[in-house]
């Protein structure tokens, strides 16, 4: 009995000592990249080197194979207009154009980066050494009230949608805006019938409490918050309280923790007016961008848009974590559509999630989940749902 003890003692000890994998072993995955509003800039290029000092950009190529990212899904946001014929068929137009400019913007570069339609596509490429790249769908306002629509961004790649963006539309009430439909629309609730006839994840970001809990009932298959933070770090509507994201782990789902609404979002006059130019950096020549890069710079130095840091992040993860559990936790910290903080401001920075998450305790098997594992488990109970 004393040997049986010291053998296992030192099977112990071997354990214990056991290299763990280091953050670019995982399959890492971020469910909302706002990067296509760089693809269509002059005299730019999404596999190049871009300096932070002179270029806004957070996510690109060059960062994503040095082992921060290996893929996500890359959004068609669309910005809303008015509820009318005119209204959908302009948002339904640029929808189309910026479906169009990610495929040929990830179609330069064939043997580096690859499209995925489905979880297996996602680990496939992953193998192969490849960068992976699914479509999402911020606001399904573009669709208009024609919800077949919805099969034709299912057939350019579209695997994650939300019903709404920053304000109410015809699907649903916003978390960003006073109620209209307490929820969602008669046409939202045949959108999320819609959505898991066809395999595609729910995406309950940007949506009022009242839709969210409506999807969660209505929908077939687990919901997916593509960047959403915890309300118990700040009260705000955009975030999810921790009822909420018990009830979304309950039914299979999981909330992707964001950077954004961890404060109050400092939207000085100045900001908005460099947000209004930052959502058209396409059209600016490159001598802009760069006067564009140096005002936003500055103003982050003396009026930050963000009251919280790395530190704060951490916490309201950790929190999160807690609450939902390691099967229910994932990341989409909104990359280039405003998200990053001091200590986190672009990818570059996703290694230090991995070592904090080690020292809170968690193992190689809870960090491959919240990783990328969460994510593809949700796209496959759509998938099989759909079959």
């Amino acid at each position: 009995m004393l040997g049986l003890a010291f053998l296992l003692a030192g099977c112990a000890t071997t354990q214990a000592e056991a290299p763990r994998k280091p953050h670019r072993d995982f399959l890492v995955l971020d469910t909302h990249l706002d990067t296509p509003i760089h693809f269509a800039r002059p005299g730019w290029s999404f596999a190049g080197h871009h300096d932070p000092a002179t270029d806004l950009i957070q996510v690109d190529m060059e960062r994503m194979e040095a082992g921060a990212l290996d893929g996500g899904f890359f959004a068609i946001y669309t910005e809303q207009g008015p509820l009318s014929a005119k209204g959908y068929a302009d948002a339904l137009a640029f929808a189309r154009g910026r479906s169009d400019l990610i495929d040929a913007t990830l179609g330069k570069f064939p043997t580096r980066i690859g499209r995925a339609l489905t979880a297996a596509d996602a680990r496939r490429l992953d193998g192969a050494g490849k960068l992976i790249a699914f479509k999402s769908m911020e606001n399904s306002y573009p669709i208009g009230e024609d919800l077949s629509l919805l099969k034709e961004f299912h057939d350019r790649g579209v695997r994650l949608a939300g019903p709404v963006h920053g304000a109410n539309n015809q699907f649903a009430d916003s978390s960003g805006d006073t109620p209209k439909w307490n929820g969602l629309s008669p046409l939202g609730r045949k959108w999320v019938e819609e959505m898991n006839r066809l395999g595609m994840v729910i995406d309950a970001s940007h949506s009022s409490d009242a839709t969210f809990d409506q999807m969660l009932e209505l929908s077939r298959t687990p919901l997916l918050l593509s960047h959403s933070s915890g309300r118990w770090a700040f009260d705000h509507p955009r975030n999810l309280d921790d009822g909420r994201i018990r009830k979304l782990a309950a039914k299979g789902g999981a909330i992707c923790v964001s950077t954004i609404f961890l404060s109050n979002m400092n939207m000085t006059p100045e900001r908005a007016a460099l947000f209004t130019q930052y959502e058209h950096i396409a059209d600016l020549t490159p001598e802009q961008q760069a006067d564009l890069t140096r005002k936003w710079r500055a103003l982050d130095a003396t009026q930050p848009m963000w009251a919280a840091d790395f530190e704060r992040y951490m916490a309201m993860v950790l929190h999160v974590i807690e609450v939902a559990g390691v099967d229910h936790v994932c990341f989409g910290a909104d990359w280039d559509g405003g998200g990053g903080l001091p200590g986190i401001a672009d990818i570059s920075a996703l290694p230090k999630v991995t070592e904090r998450l080690r020292a809170a305790g968690y193992s190689d098997v809870d960090l491959a989940k919240m990783w990328g594992g969460n994510i593809l488990r949700v796209v496959e109970a759509a998938e099989g749902a759909a079959r």
